[in-house]
């Protein structure tokens, strides 16, 4: 049995016999939310750190549905809501290429990559419910998903003296984070959101997601990565 299907059951069978103990009656429906709660945070755990190791150097691939690439939407004022998806647009939009696009990594790492749409998918996947905080202009919380950073540096083989890492987006625009934070097991390179391909104004193919540090960090139509 897979480790995913073990956590359905083990999470059915608990709340079987929640059901049982503790019958719908109100004043015990604060102790279901929260043992509900805790059971689901410790199943979130054990997915979280079942992420196995990347190999250096070695790219596995798999057998994928084909993502066609949106259609651009009306572009918004800088900062300003864009309607179709409830996200604040920030940025220079640019259109890329799905089928020649690839992600270069490089710098301080044994192994520079060159990583495709579809490479990157095919790696470990984060999801996650988070908010992107542009102090003095918006929060916008949304569910966004893609590979585990951590899993790609790890693939590149970052170097000990590494301290940070320079993302590069095709707009011109870069950030740069620690280590510490690329690393954080938290950060993740992001191709879906809301279970879809990200709109092409909000950084498709690929933007960068670090959930807790602030939006000017979720670099957009991410084209490479340096580590430095």
């Amino acid at each position: 049995m897979s480790r995913d299907a073990y956590q359905s059951e083990m999470v059915g069978l608990i709340l079987v016999t929640m059901g049982f103990l503790f019958p719908k009656r109100d004043n015990l429906r604060i102790l279901r939310i929260v043992l509900l709660s805790f059971v689901l945070a410790l199943t979130s755990c054990t997915v979280e750190r079942s992420i196995t190791p990347a190999v250096p150097g070695i790219v596995l691939p798999c057998v994928l549905p084909t993502v066609i690439a949106p259609t651009p939407a009306a572009t918004p004022g800088n900062a300003e809501l864009d309607p179709s998806t409830g996200l604040h647009y920030t940025g220079s939009m640019r259109i890329i290429d799905l089928a020649t696009y690839r992600l270069e990594i490089d710098g301080l790492v044994d192994h520079p990559l060159k990583l495709s749409y579809d490479d990157l998918r095919c790696m470990p996947k984060i999801e996650v419910l988070t908010t992107i905080v542009c102090k003095g202009n918006f929060d916008d919380t949304a569910v966004w998903a893609g590979a585990s950073l951590k899993y790609v540096l790890e693939l590149a083989g970052i170097q000990p003296q590494a301290a940070n890492v320079r993302l590069v987006g095709a707009d011109g625009y870069s950030a740069s984070v620690t280590r510490e934070d690329a690393m954080s097991g938290k950060a993740f390179l992001a191709y879906e959101w809301e279970k879809q391909p990200v709109p092409i104004i909000h950084g498709f193919p690929i933007r960068a997601a670090f959930p807790g540090l602030l939006g000017a960090n979720w670099v957009k139509w991410l084209l490479k990565i340096e580590v430095y």
